[in-house]
């Protein structure tokens, strides 16, 4: 591997966990080298580092070093990073030479992606909604089928989970709902599907109460409008080892600001100033994990949106969490513009 493919991998140990995630993102490895300016490895990060650094109160303006590891697996030669990466399901291994500078790294030659976990969770879909902000194309066609290059909005979020072995589907509809059930009674993929209509627009969470009694372990419950990419079997995971009712994934939006902001004291004087900053949040992605004693807590036939049983569940004194992925782990198919991105991101240009 050259200088100039390396560099995707390697960063300086001084950047914040949300440049370290961006970067993260752009290799598509999962995994960023830190390293001295003359290659020499400090450590490496992962997104499960951050995440599990963020889960115990990091924040995203830390120095990545604070989340990193500090002693990764490494190896002198190609063959022997071969021998490491196949023994134990490395992503990636970096290659030093004798001063421990990373010379070139391996991860896999192209190796077949690993296969999913079969988790074997039901899947709940919300699509009743009637998609306003992607009309005009909403008057035509119920949001789920908007197409987005060859499939429509809902195919993709459901091949995503079929991808885990979740072929148990639940989709609850309302606006043009016929439409819905006509497209997958002739759908050749033969998808596993219990339909719920809505006679009134009940919200995010308000449609839930018709799968009463339905469901007797975990499932996954989303809207039509959100597709995740991240690692469903590690999500999942979280969920039971931390006895949550509910787990929300959240991904870390970073946005910049086009202008400096500046600080005010008293009289006027300037506190701080700060150019063009970099502003993190989580942002709720409309999915969740939830165990079935949720759905007894929602009254029949009230509108009420999902985060909003989130926090009567949270005023209960039960364990809801938050689930943090990373921005490019989601796409939000609820506006046409986030429509055209989604679709050069599947299918390219």
């Amino acid at each position: 591997m050259d200088k100039q493919a390396l560099q995707p991998y390697l960063a300086a140990a001084d950047l914040t966990l949300a440049q370290a995630m961006r970067a993260i993102d752009a290799n598509g490895d999962g995994i960023l080298f830190l390293a001295e300016a003359d290659g020499r490895l400090l450590g490496c990060i992962t997104d499960g580092d951050i995440r599990r650094y963020l889960l115990a109160g990091g924040k995203m303006t830390d120095p990545a070093a604070n989340a990193a590891n500090r002693t990764p697996k490494t190896a002198r030669t190609a063959e022997e990073a071969k021998r490491l990466y196949h023994k134990k399901n490395f992503v990636v291994i970096p290659i030093l030479d004798e001063e421990g500078r990373i010379v070139s790294l391996y991860n896999g030659d192209g190796a077949a992606a690993r296969p999913c976990a079969a988790l074997h969770v039901p899947v709940v879909i919300n699509a009743g909604g009637r998609g306003t902000r992607l009309e005009p194309f909403t008057k035509v066609l119920p949001k789920p089928l908007i197409p987005v290059g060859e499939l429509p909005i809902i195919e993709l979020i459901m091949q995503e989970y079929r991808r885990y072995s979740c072929d148990e589907f639940h989709i609850i509809v309302n606006y043009k709902r016929e439409l819905m059930k006509a497209y997958f009674a002739e759908n050749e993929n033969r998808y596993n599907v219990a339909w719920y209509d809505e006679d009134k627009p009940l919200g995010t969470g308000g449609g839930l109460r018709y799968l009463k009694g339905k469901l007797r372990g975990t499932f996954f419950f989303a809207n039509c409008d959100a597709l995740l990419t991240a690692n469903y079997e590690r999500i999942l995971q979280f969920h039971k080892e931390n006895g949550n009712v509910i787990t929300m994934i959240c991904a870390y939006r970073n946005t910049t600001l086009p202008y400096g902001i500046v600080e005010m004291g008293e009289n006027g004087r300037i506190e701080r100033m700060e150019e063009k900053p970099t502003l993190s949040f989580l942002v709720n992605t409309g999915i969740y994990v939830v165990e079935p004693e949720v759905i007894d807590d929602i009254e029949e036939g009230a509108a009420v949106g999902f985060p909003e049983i989130v926090e009567k569940e949270r005023q209960k004194g039960r364990k809801v969490a938050v689930f943090p992925v990373s921005e490019n782990e989601w796409m939000d198919m609820g506006q046409l513009s986030e429509l055209e991105k989604m679709r050069k991101k599947l299918y390219g240009d």
